[in-house]
């Protein structure tokens, strides 16, 4: 038969056929097991010459005649076989009519058998296997590696669909709005407009990476592997006629008298040519393949859509940025491809000297080298391909727009202190939420918006242009968001005292602060009052920084003289250990409410900050017991204050009852004597409040957010769960504040 007559492909002949080739390899494989056992059997019967060698032959012709379908055209030939015999099978036949006619053997041939012959069968078919193991492992991966570009996709589909489904969604929002957020609503449907835009041109994108993978897949790599899986195929023929040959060396030394015999199974060997196996295989498992078909741009249900890129100014951002990086990437993996092919073409050109015998390396390793090789060559123009057909897919529809491009130089970096983006002006949470850096100009930005960012770094840049730089982008990245209020918070830089309510504040009003209470001093009946009139905030101006201390390192610093305050309200003694007092009335501190006196702050206080049981204890003339705290007025001696701080400004804010009444006299008439707010009794006692102080300046990027200046209080909610937010309490409002960016008041 001519050599152009057995040049066969199975890569280009049974297309995706790995499955039927794999069973007929391993039965291959699985066949030398045979062989390696006829030799150690016939080793051992050697020596019972004539007559057991003829019982061996015989058995073993009756072995081979019911393997003859699966070793010849496979377990489940699609073509009815005729003659069943491959060639190998033919030369195993005439290898077993000569062992008939050898009626005499030496008695050292059957340790020859043994030990040149079983032995490396086994070893060679223990490697095969392997070889051809790692066939079905790749055969998998990459049948893994192509529904999972099909899933991608089917994924980028749905977040197309989603993101569709939210800008219709924004759309109505707009329809619904009225004039105050009108503005908010139609800024959040150009935003998803935008985002929706840029997951759609990923969704195009991802269909041109799907189909080429998937031509890939069905043309180059599982051809490959079904090439090497022929290749292992004839190799292991190829070793099997090595073995014989051995065998036939090995009687020929022992059996001088069968030399004609010998001579003839000698000259019929050779003429099993590996690929005879491969194209009696191939002709009997030729099946009706069909390429399935390439994917199209399916619109979204909710959006009406074409299969057109969109190219506005915007989208060429996004689409810019991944043509710098796909360009990057395309030019250096073509270098790593061409590369690894030259290295699986030197590769199988080893393995052609080896058949003609011009090389002595072991075949079996070079098929090997050859496989992973050609693993290392797909993965590198998978991702190659990939590369190209963004760059394609995007030159195509908007042209090179990355001619005269300044890219940033980012670096993935973790941001240990408060950090905003600069393009969406929002900031970059968490220790572990990394995002970029640009090494020139010092541009930072969330990993989610790099794709987003304009090229036009201005290069390398000093400290004194970063800062400029950051706070020019800074400022246009809050323009593009909408203007924020303080929610009706006091401004910036004045404290509010907590208004205790809500689940998780005090419920016993120990503070007195509560403008809706209704206990009543003796424990007895509300009293009936007129209704609340609007609520008004009671703030206190903070103290200058100059005096200003971290509240975890407030030192006690003992006075040279004692606290004294007046009675803000009469309180008449109701249990054992109170004391009766008139309005007015000229009191001492005894024992301060909670961890922390007057004293103990660098700055007079107007009113003493609460954390304790709300009660303290005060003597007043000879007389000594308890009072509501809320009832007093303390102030520090002005001997101990000139000893501790420097004078300071008085604050424009004011929490004094006088203030307060004021602000509640427009809408109750004016009392000829002032009643003092409900207490909790004291065997009740009075759950403890926590406080948390601000570290830095933040401001609320939302409705559910407090807006905070550095030294702000507020009462702990709920503490950090893990997600970077901490519940407080102010003002009767409860938000939540960045829980980096606050710290306990002890």
């Amino acid at each position: 038969m001519a050599e152009g007559e057995l040049a066969l492909s199975f890569g280009a002949e049974l297309k995706d056929g790995f499955k039927p080739v794999n069973t007929w390899v391993a039965n291959g494989i699985n066949w030398l097991e045979d062989l390696q056992m006829f030799y150690r059997e016939r080793g051992a019967l050697e020596k019972e010459y004539s007559q057991k060698l003829t019982a061996l032959a015989r058995k073993y012709h009756e072995k081979k005649g019911k393997k003859i379908g699966p070793l010849s055209v496979g377990d489940m030939p699609t073509k009815t076989p005729g003659s069943l015999e491959s060639a190998s099978l033919t030369t195993w036949t005439t290898q077993l009519a000569t062992v008939e006619k050898i009626a005499a053997e030496h008695d050292r041939l059957g340790s020859e058998l043994q030990q040149q012959i079983a032995d490396p069968i086994r070893n060679v078919t223990l490697r095969l296997e392997e070889v051809r193991k790692l066939h079905v492992d790749y055969a998998a991966k990459l049948e893994k590696e192509r529904d999972a570009a099909y899933t991608s996709l089917k994924r980028s589909k749905g977040l197309y669909d989603s993101s569709c489904q939210e800008l219709e969604s924004k759309r109505k929002k707009i329809e619904s709005s009225f004039d105050m957020s009108k503005q908010k609503a139609q800024n959040n449907y150009a935003q998803q407009t935008q985002e929706m835009h840029n997951v759609k041109n990923s969704y195009i994108i991802s269909i041109n990476v799907a189909n080429r993978q998937k031509q890939r897949y069905y043309h180059e790599y599982v051809p490959d592997v079904l090439d090497n899986m022929q290749s292992l195929a004839e190799t292991k023929v190829v070793f099997t006629n090595q073995m014989w040959a051995l065998a036939t060396r090995l009687e020929n030394d022992a059996l001088k008298r069968n030399v004609e015999h010998l001579d003839f199974l000698s000259a019929e060997i050779p003429r099993n040519d590996p690929r005879l196996d491969s194209m009696m295989f191939a002709e009997h498992n030729i099946a009706q393949w069909q390429e399935p078909v390439d994917m199209g741009f399916e619109p979204s249900a909710v959006w009406h859509d074409d299969a057109n890129m969109i190219t506005d100014e915007a989208a060429k951002v996004f689409l810019r940025n991944i043509l710098l990086k796909s360009n990057t990437q395309r030019i250096e993996l073509k270098k790593d491809v061409d590369f690894k092919r030259r290295e699986v073409e030197k590769a199988q050109r080893v393995r052609q000297e080896i058949r003609a015998g011009r090389d002595k390396r072991d075949e079996v390793e070079v098929v090997r080298t050859i496989f992973v090789l050609q693993e290392q060559l797909h993965e590198a123009e998978r991702e190659w391909s990939t590369a190209e057909i963004e760059t394609a897919t995007i030159t195509s529809v908007v042209g090179d727009i990355s001619i005269g491009a300044q890219n940033h130089n980012f670096k993935s970096q973790t941001f240990k202190i408060p950090t905003n983006c600069d393009l969406c002006g929002e900031r970059i949470w968490g220790l572990s939420a990394k995002g970029f850096d640009c090494r020139d100009c010092g541009y930072t930005c969330h990993s989610k918006c790099e794709l987003k960012v304009p090229a036009d770094c201005p290069g390398e840049q000093d400290k004194d242009q970063r800062k400029k730089l950051k706070a020019n982008r800074q400022e246009s990245a809050n323009k593009l968001g909408l203007p924020s209020t303080n929610g009706g918070n006091p401004p910036a830089g004045v404290m509010e005292l907590d208004t205790v309510g809500g689940n998780n504040a005090m419920n016993t009003l120990s503070s007195g602060y509560a403008t809706s209470a209704h206990r009543s001093v003796s424990g007895g009946p509300p009293a009936t009052e007129a209704p609340a009139p609007a609520r008004r905030n009671r703030v206190i101006a903070p103290p200058p920084m100059t005096y200003a201390e971290a509240p975890g390192d407030i030192p006690i610093r003992p006075g040279k003289s004692e606290t004294r305050g007046k009675m803000l309200y009469a309180y008449a003694a109701t249990g054992e250990g109170e004391v009766s007092v008139d309005e007015g009335t000229e009191i001492v501190l005894v024992e301060p409410d909670g961890k922390l006196s007057p004293n103990h702050f660098p700055y007079k206080l107007t009113k003493l900050l609460l954390d304790g049981s709300g009660w303290i204890t005060i003597k007043t003339g000879s007389s000594t017991g308890v009072v509501p705290a809320s009832y007093c007025e303390l102030q520090a001696s002005s001997s101990a204050i000139h000893e501790q701080v420097p004078e300071r400004t008085p604050s424009v804010y004011s929490n004094s009852s006088a203030a307060n009444s004021v602000a509640g006299s427009t809408s109750t008439p004016t009392a000829t004597k002032k009643k003092g707010p409900a207490v909790a009794p004291r065997s009740r006692g009075a759950k403890k409040l926590h406080y948390v102080e601000a570290l830095y300046d933040y401001s609320a990027q939302s409705d559910a957010e407090f807006s905070m200046s550095e030294g702000d209080r507020f009462v702990v909610v709920t503490r950090d769960t893990g997600d970077g937010w901490t519940e407080v309490q102010k003002g009767g409002l409860t938000k939540c504040v960045p829980a980096n960016y606050v710290q306990d008041v002890t």
